[in-house]
Protein backbone atom coordinates (compact mmCIF):
# COMPACT_ATOMS: atom_id res chain seq x y z
CA UNK A 1 0.00 0.00 0.00
CA UNK A 2 1.29 3.45 -0.93
CA UNK A 3 1.81 5.97 1.89
CA UNK A 4 0.15 9.14 0.56
CA UNK A 5 1.35 11.51 3.26
CA UNK A 6 3.12 13.45 0.52
CA UNK A 7 -0.27 14.62 -0.77
CA UNK A 8 -1.07 16.23 2.58
CA UNK A 9 2.41 17.72 2.82
CA UNK A 10 1.90 19.39 -0.57
CA UNK A 11 -1.60 20.65 0.23
CA UNK A 12 -3.32 18.36 -2.27
CA UNK A 13 -6.89 17.75 -1.12
CA UNK A 14 -9.66 15.51 -2.44
CA UNK A 15 -10.89 18.49 -4.46
CA UNK A 16 -8.49 21.18 -5.73
CA UNK A 17 -8.85 24.52 -7.45
CA UNK A 18 -6.96 24.57 -10.74
CA UNK A 19 -6.64 28.31 -11.36
CA UNK A 20 -4.16 30.62 -9.62
CA UNK A 21 -2.60 34.02 -10.29
CA UNK A 22 0.38 33.11 -8.14
CA UNK A 23 -1.27 34.35 -4.94
CA UNK A 24 -5.04 33.99 -5.30
CA UNK A 25 -6.85 30.77 -6.20
CA UNK A 26 -9.96 31.22 -8.36
CA UNK A 27 -12.74 28.67 -7.91
CA UNK A 28 -14.39 28.85 -11.31
CA UNK A 29 -17.25 26.58 -10.32
CA UNK A 30 -16.62 24.71 -13.56
CA UNK A 31 -16.62 20.94 -13.91
CA UNK A 32 -14.15 18.84 -11.96
CA UNK A 33 -11.66 16.50 -13.56
CA UNK A 34 -10.78 13.31 -11.72
CA UNK A 35 -7.08 12.42 -11.79
CA UNK A 36 -6.17 8.73 -11.71
CA UNK A 37 -2.76 7.31 -10.90
CA UNK A 38 -1.33 4.94 -13.52
CA UNK A 39 0.54 3.25 -10.66
CA UNK A 40 -2.49 1.61 -9.04
CA UNK A 41 -5.48 2.93 -11.00
CA UNK A 42 -6.85 4.75 -7.94
CA UNK A 43 -8.25 8.27 -7.83
CA UNK A 44 -5.66 10.71 -6.50
CA UNK A 45 -7.86 13.80 -6.36
CA UNK A 46 -10.05 16.02 -8.50
CA UNK A 47 -9.35 19.41 -10.05
CA UNK A 48 -11.76 22.24 -10.83
CA UNK A 49 -10.94 23.33 -14.37
CA UNK A 50 -10.35 26.87 -15.56
CA UNK A 51 -13.36 28.40 -17.27
CA UNK A 52 -13.55 31.38 -19.64
CA UNK A 53 -14.11 33.92 -16.87
CA UNK A 54 -11.21 32.66 -14.74
CA UNK A 55 -8.89 32.57 -17.78
CA UNK A 56 -9.68 36.20 -18.57
CA UNK A 57 -9.06 37.16 -14.96
CA UNK A 58 -5.65 35.48 -15.00
CA UNK A 59 -4.64 37.14 -18.28
CA UNK A 60 -5.74 40.59 -17.11
CA UNK A 61 -3.86 40.16 -13.83
CA UNK A 62 -0.77 38.97 -15.71
CA UNK A 63 -0.89 41.95 -18.06
CA UNK A 64 -0.97 44.36 -15.10
CA UNK A 65 1.81 42.47 -13.35
CA UNK A 66 4.07 42.71 -16.39
CA UNK A 67 3.94 46.53 -16.33
CA UNK A 68 5.51 46.45 -12.85
CA UNK A 69 7.68 43.32 -13.11
CA UNK A 70 9.59 44.48 -16.20
CA UNK A 71 10.84 47.52 -14.24
CA UNK A 72 12.29 45.40 -11.43
CA UNK A 73 16.08 45.15 -11.93
CA UNK A 74 17.06 41.76 -13.29
CA UNK A 75 19.29 40.85 -10.30
CA UNK A 76 16.33 41.50 -7.98
CA UNK A 77 14.17 39.30 -10.18
CA UNK A 78 16.89 36.68 -9.80
CA UNK A 79 16.62 36.96 -6.02
CA UNK A 80 12.95 35.94 -6.22
CA UNK A 81 13.93 32.94 -8.34
CA UNK A 82 16.60 32.02 -5.77
CA UNK A 83 13.94 31.94 -3.05
CA UNK A 84 11.72 29.76 -5.24
CA UNK A 85 14.62 27.34 -5.64
CA UNK A 86 15.04 27.22 -1.86
CA UNK A 87 11.36 26.33 -1.39
CA UNK A 88 11.68 23.57 -3.97
CA UNK A 89 14.64 22.17 -2.02
CA UNK A 90 12.51 21.94 1.12
CA UNK A 91 9.73 20.13 -0.75
CA UNK A 92 11.87 18.01 -3.08
CA UNK A 93 11.01 14.58 -1.67
CA UNK A 94 7.26 15.15 -1.48
CA UNK A 95 7.02 16.72 -4.92
CA UNK A 96 9.19 13.95 -6.38
CA UNK A 97 6.77 11.36 -4.96
CA UNK A 98 3.77 13.16 -6.41
CA UNK A 99 5.42 13.35 -9.83
CA UNK A 100 6.11 9.61 -9.62
CA UNK A 101 2.61 8.70 -8.44
CA UNK A 102 0.72 10.97 -10.85
CA UNK A 103 2.87 10.37 -13.94
CA UNK A 104 4.27 6.87 -13.33
CA UNK A 105 8.02 7.51 -13.61
CA UNK A 106 10.31 6.03 -10.99
CA UNK A 107 10.72 7.88 -7.70
CA UNK A 108 14.40 8.45 -8.50
CA UNK A 109 13.40 10.06 -11.80
CA UNK A 110 10.78 12.12 -9.96
CA UNK A 111 13.45 13.38 -7.59
CA UNK A 112 15.69 14.06 -10.56
CA UNK A 113 12.98 16.14 -12.19
CA UNK A 114 12.57 18.31 -9.10
CA UNK A 115 16.36 18.62 -8.93
CA UNK A 116 16.26 19.98 -12.48
CA UNK A 117 13.87 22.66 -11.24
CA UNK A 118 16.28 23.56 -8.46
CA UNK A 119 19.22 23.58 -10.87
CA UNK A 120 17.49 25.85 -13.37
CA UNK A 121 16.66 28.26 -10.53
CA UNK A 122 20.37 28.42 -9.69
CA UNK A 123 21.21 28.92 -13.36
CA UNK A 124 18.62 31.68 -13.72
CA UNK A 125 19.94 33.52 -10.65
CA UNK A 126 23.36 33.76 -12.29
CA UNK A 127 21.79 34.65 -15.63
CA UNK A 128 20.00 37.60 -14.03
CA UNK A 129 23.37 39.42 -14.00
CA UNK A 130 24.40 38.31 -17.49
CA UNK A 131 21.69 39.48 -19.88
CA UNK A 132 24.34 40.96 -22.13
CA UNK A 133 23.98 42.97 -25.31
CA UNK A 134 26.70 43.85 -27.82
CA UNK A 135 28.30 47.21 -28.53
CA UNK A 136 29.12 47.91 -32.20
CA UNK A 137 31.31 50.51 -33.89
CA UNK A 138 29.35 53.00 -35.94
CA UNK A 139 30.53 54.00 -39.40
CA UNK A 140 29.65 57.59 -38.47
CA UNK A 141 31.81 59.84 -36.32
CA UNK A 142 30.59 60.64 -32.81
CA UNK A 143 28.00 57.90 -32.88
CA UNK A 144 27.64 54.85 -30.67
CA UNK A 145 25.70 51.67 -31.46
CA UNK A 146 24.65 48.93 -29.11
CA UNK A 147 21.86 46.44 -28.59
CA UNK A 148 19.55 45.80 -25.67
CA UNK A 149 17.29 42.91 -24.75
CA UNK A 150 13.85 43.72 -23.36
CA UNK A 151 11.15 41.43 -21.95
CA UNK A 152 8.32 40.30 -24.21
CA UNK A 153 5.31 40.30 -21.88
CA UNK A 154 3.17 37.26 -21.09
CA UNK A 155 4.78 33.89 -21.81
CA UNK A 156 2.31 31.03 -22.17
CA UNK A 157 3.81 27.68 -21.16
CA UNK A 158 2.08 24.52 -22.37
CA UNK A 159 3.81 21.53 -20.79
CA UNK A 160 3.49 17.78 -21.38
CA UNK A 161 2.66 14.95 -18.98
CA UNK A 162 6.04 13.20 -19.17
CA UNK A 163 7.86 16.02 -17.37
CA UNK A 164 4.99 17.54 -15.39
CA UNK A 165 7.07 20.17 -13.57
CA UNK A 166 10.63 20.42 -14.91
CA UNK A 167 9.84 21.76 -18.38
CA UNK A 168 7.72 24.52 -16.84
CA UNK A 169 10.69 25.57 -14.73
CA UNK A 170 13.04 25.56 -17.74
CA UNK A 171 10.77 28.18 -19.28
CA UNK A 172 9.38 30.06 -16.29
CA UNK A 173 12.56 30.68 -14.33
CA UNK A 174 14.42 31.96 -17.39
CA UNK A 175 11.43 34.01 -18.57
CA UNK A 176 11.07 35.53 -15.08
CA UNK A 177 14.62 36.85 -14.81
CA UNK A 178 14.19 38.23 -18.33
CA UNK A 179 11.31 40.34 -17.01
CA UNK A 180 8.35 38.37 -18.33
CA UNK A 181 5.31 37.00 -16.55
CA UNK A 182 4.15 33.42 -17.17
CA UNK A 183 0.86 31.58 -17.51
CA UNK A 184 1.24 27.81 -17.19
CA UNK A 185 -1.13 25.29 -18.71
CA UNK A 186 0.04 21.83 -17.60
CA UNK A 187 -1.04 18.61 -19.27
CA UNK A 188 -4.61 17.65 -18.45
CA UNK A 189 -3.14 14.28 -17.43
CA UNK A 190 -0.88 15.68 -14.68
CA UNK A 191 -2.48 18.82 -13.19
CA UNK A 192 -1.83 17.93 -9.54
CA UNK A 193 1.95 18.25 -9.83
CA UNK A 194 1.43 21.74 -11.24
CA UNK A 195 -1.01 22.69 -8.48
CA UNK A 196 1.44 21.42 -5.85
CA UNK A 197 4.25 23.44 -7.44
CA UNK A 198 2.14 26.60 -7.31
CA UNK A 199 1.34 25.97 -3.67
CA UNK A 200 5.06 25.67 -2.97
CA UNK A 201 5.93 28.94 -4.70
CA UNK A 202 2.81 30.72 -3.42
CA UNK A 203 4.67 31.60 -0.20
CA UNK A 204 7.42 33.47 -2.06
CA UNK A 205 5.04 35.23 -4.44
CA UNK A 206 2.76 36.29 -1.57
CA UNK A 207 5.58 37.60 0.61
CA UNK A 208 6.79 39.75 -2.29
CA UNK A 209 3.32 40.80 -3.54
CA UNK A 210 3.92 39.32 -6.96
CA UNK A 211 0.36 38.69 -8.01
CA UNK A 212 0.18 37.70 -11.68
CA UNK A 213 3.90 37.01 -12.24
CA UNK A 214 3.48 33.23 -12.24
CA UNK A 215 -0.03 31.95 -12.95
CA UNK A 216 -1.72 28.60 -13.50
CA UNK A 217 -4.68 27.47 -15.59
CA UNK A 218 -5.83 23.86 -15.93
CA UNK A 219 -7.52 22.23 -18.87
CA UNK A 220 -10.05 19.50 -19.53
CA UNK A 221 -9.97 16.56 -21.93
CA UNK A 222 -11.12 18.81 -24.79
CA UNK A 223 -7.84 20.73 -24.48
CA UNK A 224 -9.49 24.08 -25.19
CA UNK A 225 -7.09 26.21 -23.15
CA UNK A 226 -4.08 25.36 -25.29
CA UNK A 227 -5.86 26.68 -28.36
CA UNK A 228 -7.02 29.73 -26.43
CA UNK A 229 -3.50 30.59 -25.30
CA UNK A 230 -2.13 30.07 -28.81
CA UNK A 231 -4.71 32.42 -30.34
CA UNK A 232 -4.55 35.09 -27.61
CA UNK A 233 -2.69 38.15 -28.94
CA UNK A 234 -1.98 39.21 -25.35
CA UNK A 235 0.33 36.20 -25.00
CA UNK A 236 3.61 37.35 -26.56
CA UNK A 237 5.35 33.96 -26.62
CA UNK A 238 3.87 30.48 -26.55
CA UNK A 239 6.29 27.78 -25.43
CA UNK A 240 4.74 24.39 -26.16
CA UNK A 241 6.10 20.94 -25.40
CA UNK A 242 4.41 17.85 -26.79
CA UNK A 243 3.77 15.90 -29.96
CA UNK A 244 4.68 17.10 -33.42
CA UNK A 245 0.99 17.14 -34.31
CA UNK A 246 0.25 19.44 -31.39
CA UNK A 247 3.22 21.66 -32.22
CA UNK A 248 2.16 22.14 -35.82
CA UNK A 249 -1.29 23.21 -34.64
CA UNK A 250 0.17 25.68 -32.13
CA UNK A 251 2.62 27.08 -34.69
CA UNK A 252 -0.15 27.61 -37.21
CA UNK A 253 -2.40 29.47 -34.77
CA UNK A 254 0.39 31.57 -33.23
CA UNK A 255 1.87 32.27 -36.66
CA UNK A 256 -1.47 33.49 -38.01
CA UNK A 257 -1.31 36.36 -35.50
CA UNK A 258 2.45 36.82 -36.06
CA UNK A 259 3.18 35.84 -32.49
CA UNK A 260 6.28 34.07 -31.25
CA UNK A 261 6.42 30.34 -30.53
CA UNK A 262 9.03 28.07 -28.98
CA UNK A 263 8.37 24.43 -29.81
CA UNK A 264 9.84 21.30 -28.21
CA UNK A 265 8.26 18.37 -30.00
CA UNK A 266 8.84 14.71 -30.82
CA UNK A 267 12.07 12.76 -30.97
CA UNK A 268 13.10 9.55 -32.72
CA UNK A 269 16.48 9.19 -31.12
CA UNK A 270 19.20 6.74 -32.06
CA UNK A 271 22.45 5.46 -30.62
CA UNK A 272 25.08 4.30 -33.07
CA UNK A 273 27.02 1.39 -31.56
CA UNK A 274 30.44 1.14 -33.20
CA UNK A 275 32.64 -1.95 -33.07
CA UNK A 276 35.04 0.40 -31.25
CA UNK A 277 32.54 1.05 -28.44
CA UNK A 278 32.96 0.30 -24.77
CA UNK A 279 30.24 -2.36 -24.72
CA UNK A 280 29.46 -2.10 -21.00
CA UNK A 281 28.81 1.64 -21.30
CA UNK A 282 26.80 1.15 -24.48
CA UNK A 283 24.54 -1.50 -22.92
CA UNK A 284 23.79 0.65 -19.87
CA UNK A 285 23.09 3.72 -21.98
CA UNK A 286 20.83 1.78 -24.34
CA UNK A 287 18.79 0.14 -21.57
CA UNK A 288 18.21 3.29 -19.53
CA UNK A 289 17.58 5.31 -22.68
CA UNK A 290 14.94 2.86 -23.86
CA UNK A 291 13.09 2.02 -20.63
CA UNK A 292 13.58 5.15 -18.49
CA UNK A 293 10.21 6.82 -17.83
CA UNK A 294 8.76 3.72 -19.57
CA UNK A 295 9.91 5.10 -22.92
CA UNK A 296 7.93 8.32 -22.47
CA UNK A 297 10.72 10.84 -22.80
CA UNK A 298 11.15 12.97 -25.90
CA UNK A 299 14.82 11.91 -25.65
CA UNK A 300 14.05 8.20 -25.21
CA UNK A 301 16.33 5.89 -27.20
CA UNK A 302 14.08 4.43 -29.89
CA UNK A 303 16.69 3.02 -32.32
CA UNK A 304 19.99 1.21 -31.89
CA UNK A 305 22.14 1.25 -35.02
CA UNK A 306 24.71 -1.51 -34.43
CA UNK A 307 27.79 -2.28 -36.50
CA UNK A 308 27.55 -5.68 -38.20
CA UNK A 309 30.87 -6.93 -36.79
CA UNK A 310 29.49 -6.88 -33.20
CA UNK A 311 25.77 -7.07 -33.94
CA UNK A 312 25.06 -10.62 -32.74
CA UNK A 313 27.14 -10.39 -29.56
CA UNK A 314 25.72 -6.99 -28.66
CA UNK A 315 22.14 -8.18 -29.12
CA UNK A 316 22.89 -11.18 -26.89
CA UNK A 317 24.20 -8.91 -24.12
CA UNK A 318 21.30 -6.49 -24.57
CA UNK A 319 18.72 -9.24 -24.15
CA UNK A 320 20.46 -10.46 -20.99
CA UNK A 321 20.27 -6.93 -19.61
CA UNK A 322 16.55 -6.74 -20.39
CA UNK A 323 15.97 -9.92 -18.41
CA UNK A 324 17.10 -8.02 -15.31
CA UNK A 325 14.61 -5.16 -15.67
CA UNK A 326 12.19 -5.00 -12.76
CA UNK A 327 8.78 -3.53 -13.57
CA UNK A 328 6.27 -2.38 -10.97
CA UNK A 329 5.30 0.35 -8.53
CA UNK A 330 7.65 3.25 -9.39
CA UNK A 331 7.69 4.41 -5.77
CA UNK A 332 9.51 1.18 -4.95
CA UNK A 333 13.14 2.08 -5.58
CA UNK A 334 13.98 -1.53 -6.43
CA UNK A 335 11.98 -1.24 -9.65
CA UNK A 336 13.47 0.12 -12.86
CA UNK A 337 10.30 0.86 -14.82
CA UNK A 338 6.78 1.93 -13.95
CA UNK A 339 3.58 2.18 -16.00
CA UNK A 340 2.58 4.14 -19.06
CA UNK A 341 0.61 7.29 -18.29
CA UNK A 342 -2.84 5.82 -19.02
CA UNK A 343 -4.80 3.23 -20.97
CA UNK A 344 -4.81 5.41 -24.10
CA UNK A 345 -1.01 5.18 -24.07
CA UNK A 346 -1.28 1.40 -23.66
CA UNK A 347 -3.57 1.27 -26.69
CA UNK A 348 -1.02 3.22 -28.77
CA UNK A 349 1.67 0.79 -27.62
CA UNK A 350 -0.43 -2.22 -28.68
CA UNK A 351 -1.17 -0.62 -32.06
CA UNK A 352 2.53 0.03 -32.61
CA UNK A 353 3.37 -3.61 -31.85
CA UNK A 354 0.74 -4.72 -34.35
CA UNK A 355 2.18 -2.36 -36.99
CA UNK A 356 5.68 -3.72 -36.40
CA UNK A 357 4.48 -7.26 -36.99
CA UNK A 358 2.57 -6.30 -40.15
CA UNK A 359 5.59 -4.51 -41.59
CA UNK A 360 7.84 -7.50 -41.02
CA UNK A 361 9.65 -6.66 -37.80
CA UNK A 362 11.28 -9.54 -35.97
CA UNK A 363 10.58 -9.81 -32.24
CA UNK A 364 13.71 -10.30 -30.17
CA UNK A 365 11.72 -9.53 -27.04
CA UNK A 366 8.04 -9.29 -27.89
CA UNK A 367 5.73 -6.66 -26.49
CA UNK A 368 2.55 -7.11 -24.48
CA UNK A 369 0.49 -5.83 -21.57
CA UNK A 370 1.45 -7.12 -18.12
CA UNK A 371 -1.22 -8.77 -16.03
CA UNK A 372 -1.52 -9.66 -12.35
CA UNK A 373 -2.26 -8.04 -9.02
CA UNK A 374 0.80 -5.79 -9.19
CA UNK A 375 -0.38 -4.43 -12.55
CA UNK A 376 -4.07 -3.83 -11.75
CA UNK A 377 -4.10 -0.34 -13.24
CA UNK A 378 -3.77 -1.90 -16.71
CA UNK A 379 -0.99 0.56 -17.60
CA UNK A 380 2.06 -1.70 -17.28
CA UNK A 381 3.64 -3.08 -20.47
CA UNK A 382 6.65 -5.16 -21.45
CA UNK A 383 9.74 -3.36 -22.73
CA UNK A 384 10.17 -4.78 -26.22
CA UNK A 385 12.99 -5.11 -28.77
CA UNK A 386 12.36 -5.57 -32.49
CA UNK A 387 14.71 -6.03 -35.42
CA UNK A 388 13.47 -3.70 -38.16
CA UNK A 389 14.30 -1.70 -41.25
CA UNK A 390 14.63 2.03 -40.72
CA UNK A 391 12.22 2.58 -43.62
CA UNK A 392 9.28 0.95 -41.79
CA UNK A 393 6.55 3.54 -41.31
CA UNK A 394 6.21 2.59 -37.65
CA UNK A 395 9.93 3.26 -37.15
CA UNK A 396 9.59 6.66 -38.77
CA UNK A 397 6.92 7.61 -36.23
CA UNK A 398 7.52 8.32 -32.55
CA UNK A 399 5.77 5.83 -30.26
CA UNK A 400 5.78 7.04 -26.65
CA UNK A 401 6.46 3.61 -25.16
CA UNK A 402 9.38 1.26 -24.28
CA UNK A 403 9.79 -0.17 -27.78
CA UNK A 404 13.40 -0.38 -28.98
CA UNK A 405 14.28 -0.95 -32.65
CA UNK A 406 17.61 -2.50 -33.64
CA UNK A 407 19.19 -1.98 -37.07
CA UNK A 408 22.45 -3.26 -38.53
CA UNK A 409 25.05 -1.14 -40.34
CA UNK A 410 28.44 -1.64 -42.00
CA UNK A 411 30.12 1.76 -42.42
CA UNK A 412 29.88 4.94 -40.36
CA UNK A 413 28.51 6.89 -43.33
CA UNK A 414 25.71 4.35 -43.58
CA UNK A 415 25.01 4.58 -39.84
CA UNK A 416 24.80 8.37 -39.93
CA UNK A 417 22.47 8.22 -42.92
CA UNK A 418 20.17 5.82 -41.03
CA UNK A 419 20.36 8.00 -37.93
CA UNK A 420 19.31 11.11 -39.85
CA UNK A 421 16.71 9.44 -42.07
CA UNK A 422 13.68 10.19 -39.87
CA UNK A 423 11.47 13.30 -39.70
CA UNK A 424 12.54 14.17 -36.15
CA UNK A 425 15.86 15.62 -35.01
CA UNK A 426 16.12 15.90 -31.25
CA UNK A 427 18.82 13.75 -29.62
CA UNK A 428 21.48 11.37 -30.92
CA UNK A 429 24.52 9.49 -29.71
CA UNK A 430 27.48 7.44 -30.83
CA UNK A 431 29.33 4.87 -28.75
CA UNK A 432 32.96 4.73 -29.84
CA UNK A 433 36.47 5.04 -28.45
CA UNK A 434 37.80 6.05 -31.88
CA UNK A 435 38.22 9.81 -32.07
CA UNK A 436 37.80 10.02 -35.85
CA UNK A 437 34.36 8.38 -35.59
CA UNK A 438 33.33 10.72 -32.79
CA UNK A 439 34.46 13.81 -34.68
CA UNK A 440 32.75 12.71 -37.90
CA UNK A 441 29.51 12.16 -35.98
CA UNK A 442 29.72 15.66 -34.48
CA UNK A 443 30.68 17.37 -37.76
CA UNK A 444 28.40 19.17 -40.19
CA UNK A 445 28.11 15.94 -42.16
CA UNK A 446 27.24 13.97 -39.03
CA UNK A 447 24.17 13.99 -36.81
CA UNK A 448 21.47 16.45 -37.84
CA UNK A 449 19.99 16.60 -34.33
CA UNK A 450 19.96 19.48 -31.89
CA UNK A 451 21.71 17.24 -29.35
CA UNK A 452 24.61 14.95 -30.31
CA UNK A 453 26.47 12.95 -27.66
CA UNK A 454 29.54 10.72 -27.55
CA UNK A 455 29.68 7.80 -25.12
CA UNK A 456 26.55 8.80 -23.25
CA UNK A 457 22.96 8.01 -24.18
CA UNK A 458 20.30 10.15 -25.80
CA UNK A 459 18.45 11.04 -22.57
CA UNK A 460 19.54 12.96 -19.50
CA UNK A 461 20.33 16.44 -20.83
CA UNK A 462 21.91 18.92 -18.41
CA UNK A 463 20.27 22.30 -17.85
CA UNK A 464 23.48 24.19 -18.73
CA UNK A 465 23.15 23.46 -22.44
CA UNK A 466 20.47 24.65 -24.84
CA UNK A 467 17.84 21.91 -25.13
CA UNK A 468 15.94 21.31 -28.36
CA UNK A 469 16.02 19.84 -31.83
CA UNK A 470 15.61 20.32 -35.54
CA UNK A 471 13.14 19.26 -38.27
CA UNK A 472 9.83 18.07 -36.82
CA UNK A 473 11.19 18.52 -33.31
CA UNK A 474 10.34 22.18 -33.79
CA UNK A 475 13.63 24.08 -33.72
CA UNK A 476 13.11 25.65 -30.30
CA UNK A 477 15.71 25.89 -27.54
CA UNK A 478 15.06 25.95 -23.81
CA UNK A 479 17.10 25.95 -20.60
CA UNK A 480 20.81 26.85 -20.74
CA UNK A 481 23.39 28.57 -22.94
CA UNK A 482 21.83 31.64 -24.63
CA UNK A 483 18.30 30.18 -24.81
CA UNK A 484 17.22 33.18 -22.72
CA UNK A 485 17.18 35.26 -25.90
CA UNK A 486 13.98 33.50 -27.03
CA UNK A 487 12.16 35.16 -24.13
CA UNK A 488 13.26 38.68 -25.01
CA UNK A 489 13.04 41.16 -27.85
CA UNK A 490 16.21 42.60 -29.35
CA UNK A 491 16.54 46.35 -29.78
CA UNK A 492 19.35 48.06 -31.70
CA UNK A 493 20.22 51.56 -30.46
CA UNK A 494 22.24 54.31 -32.16
CA UNK A 495 23.21 57.46 -30.28
CA UNK A 496 24.44 60.59 -32.03
CA UNK A 497 26.40 62.77 -29.62
CA UNK A 498 27.64 65.25 -32.26
CA UNK A 499 26.24 68.58 -33.45
CA UNK A 500 25.71 67.25 -36.96
CA UNK A 501 23.47 64.66 -38.63
CA UNK A 502 25.60 62.49 -40.89
CA UNK A 503 23.59 59.79 -42.66
CA UNK A 504 24.56 56.16 -43.02
CA UNK A 505 26.27 54.88 -46.17
CA UNK A 506 27.57 58.46 -46.78
CA UNK A 507 24.22 59.65 -48.16
CA UNK A 508 23.96 63.44 -48.67
CA UNK A 509 20.70 65.21 -47.97
CA UNK A 510 21.08 68.95 -48.08
CA UNK A 511 18.39 71.64 -48.11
Amino acid sequence: MIDKKFLKDLGINKSNIGTCDGINWYDSGASERTVLSPVDGNVIASVTETDEKSYERVIRTSSKAFVKWRKVPAPKRGEIVRKIGDELRVNKNSLGKLVSYEMGKSYQEGLGEVQEMIDICDFAVGLSRQLYGLTMHSERENHRMYEQWHPLGIVGIISAFNFPVAVWSWNAMIAMVCGNVCVWKPSEKTPLSAIATHKIINKILSENELEGVLSLVTDCEKKLLGKKIASDARVALVSATGSTKMGKSVAEVVGSRLGKSLLELGGNNAIIISQNANIDIAIRAAVFGAIGTAGQRCTTTRRLIIQDFIYDSFIKNLMKAYEQIRIGNPLDEDNHMGPLIDKDAVEMYINAVDRIKKEGGKALIGGGVLEGEAYDSGCYVKPAIYEVENSFSVVQDETFAPILYVIKYSTLDQAIKIQNDVPQGLSSSIMTTKISEAEEFLSSSGSDCGIANVNIGTSGAEIGGAFGGEKETGGGRESGSDSWKAYMRRQTNTINYSDDLPLAQGIKFDF
